[in-house]
């Protein structure tokens, strides 16, 4: 087979194991990462390869572009501490279990080496776990706090895996020096992710085609990330700070024509990146594991064994400690929870602990590594064991273990879609409220309708209508759009009930202008 037809074949399997993981309710990155384990030992598959440096750039940073995109602030602040204490404390302690466990295994390994291996391996993957999520009706706080990890935890796992490749490349590097230059980073990442996120808007409005303004995207986020990386800066938070900068300001100035086809291309560009990654890490797996002999190949697969068993533990453990810890601390007084803190819950405690599938960032960080790294066949093996494992044992049973547990389900979420929608409805009216045509006086008629049932029917949407397309009705849809933008700069709505009204507004939009 030709290259070209290889690709044919894979995206075409991709699709399929995808179509049967959503019938089998289980994360398609599970069945991903089943199809590239058996790539790997297919004796006429291909033989790609990608340059190390390439890969977290590829990779990691439209997937992170995308979840940062959609990441509620009022949320994130709301759940600081249960969010800090996984980014920070969790991925810490995972990796200080597997570098020490695999320091155990092989004395002779670098510290920089196991470090590097334990950074990697660390953070869960967002897309498994929240493929699961939203099948099942999660407590709002659970879901935001998984959501929210997920997003942050990938700064602080590969701010710890460049501290170890540095470290192993400059040998007499002072920790004071280095010290400096990570807090220099950090506040460089966070200032230069801002500026290009206000950057970019004075070159959005130059492009009004759906084509052009979608491949500025993936431009605009491959610069900010190359650029980043070139200054010294954090690839991860610079992105980060760059997609919520967007998120804040591009819904109010993005037509829809514009929004529903960028948010397709989105969706199956992260998609189509998963596919790569699992396929290019099986095609890396074949020669490492043809050139091993038996006994290395034993004692690998043990190392990778337990490497998956201590990412699983180290987690558990962590949460258990956490929450442990704060119900004694308010139970003693020493703290009260309240609107932006809650006491965590036993069942919530397992839910989170067992939500650690590792993805796509694991795999890109174990690709990254640079050739001649010490044992660097080792990590792109154990990175591979761990996510695959994690996928299987974790993905599969997530879903059995939440209907188990039967968590109390709130509607946190549906009433502030609700809210949202009645808002909207009224902002509709009030704009056309004077206009004495017989197309406001139908149209008036049709938003009162919906108004009344706004209130009874949370899950329901908001209608294109029957009437022409005519300058009415999308006066009106901009006066909706306009009342929902300014609920969640008050934070009086979330992004996630924002972006529920906003897509039913741009279906309402398109219609309004066929």
């Amino acid at each position: 087979m030709t290259t070209f037809e290889w690709i044919i074949a894979l995206l075409l399997g991709a699709v399929v194991l995808s179509a049967l993981a959503r019938r089998a309710r289980v994360p398609y990155p599970t069945f991903l990462a089943a199809g590239g384990a058996l790539l790997a030992f297919v004796p006429a598959s291909p033989s790609w390869t990608l340059e190390p440096k390439l890969a977290l750039a590829l990779f990691v940073a439209p997937v992170l572009m995308d979840a940062a995109y959609d990441t509620s602030l009022r949320d994130l602040r709301r759940n600081w501490l249960p969010i800090s204490t996984l980014v920070v404390a969790a991925v810490g302690v995972t990796t200080a279990a597997v570098a020490v466990l695999v320091r155990w295994w092989l004395p002779d390994m670098p510290w920089p080496a196991a470090v590097a291996l334990g950074a990697i391996v660390a953070p869960p993957d967002a897309a498994a776990a929240t493929a699961i999520l939203r099948q099942v009706k999660l407590p709002y706080r659970l879901m935001k706090i998984l959501e929210g990890e997920s997003l942050l935890n990938d700064a602080s796992a590969l701010l710890i895996y460049r501290i170890a490749v540095t470290a192993f490349a400059m040998e007499h590097l002072s920790w004071s020096e280095f010290g400096s230059s990570v807090a220099l980073g950090l506040l460089g990442s966070v200032a230069a992710g801002y500026l290009c996120g206000r950057l970019w808007f004075l070159l959005l409005p130059r492009f009004d085609d759906a084509p052009s303004a979608i491949i500025l995207q993936f431009v605009g986020v491959f610069t900010v990330w190359i650029v980043a990386e070139h200054l010294g800066l954090s690839g991860i938070l610079t992105i980060v700070v760059y997609a919520i900068v967007l998120a804040r300001t591009a819904p109010a100035r993005t037509p829809a024509r514009l929004r529903v086809p960028t948010y397709a291309v989105w969706e199956t560009a992260v998609f189509i990146l998963n596919v790569l990654a699992f396929i290019l890490i099986g095609m890396q797996l074949r020669p490492i594991w043809t050139r091993l002999d038996d006994a290395v190949r034993l004692q690998y697969s043990e190392i990778a064994a337990s490497a998956l068993a201590a990412v699983v533990l180290a987690r558990i453990v962590w949460i258990s400690i956490y929450g442990t810890s704060v119900r004694t601390l308010v139970a003693q007084g020493w703290l009260r929870a309240g609107r932006s803190f809650r006491l965590p819950t036993l069942k919530g405690g397992i839910i989170v602990s067992w939500c650690g599938m590792r993805g796509i960032v694991t795999l890109a960080a174990a690709f990254a590594l640079p050739e001649g790294f010490p044992y660097r066949d080792l990590i792109l093996l154990t990175a591979f064991a761990v996510v695959l494992g994690s996928l299987i044992i974790q993905g599969l049973t997530l879903r059995p273990l939440i209907l188990a547990l039967r968590l109390k389900e709130d509607d946190f979420m549906a009433g502030e879609v609700a809210y949202a929608r009645g808002a909207a409805y009224r902002a509709a009216l009030e704009e056309i409220e004077g206009d004495p045509s017989e197309e406001a006086e139908l149209l008036r008629l049709e938003y009162r309708g919906l108004l009344l049932q706004a209130d009874g029917d949370p899950n329901g949407g908001l209608a294109t209508g029957e009437l022409p397309a005519d300058p009415v009705r999308r006066r009106a849809i901009a006066a909706a759009r306009d009342a929902i933008l300014r609920l969640r700069e008050s934070e009086a709505i979330g992004d996630d009930a924002f972006h529920q009204i906003e897509e039913e507004l741009d279906r309402a939009e398109l219609g309004a202008h066929g």
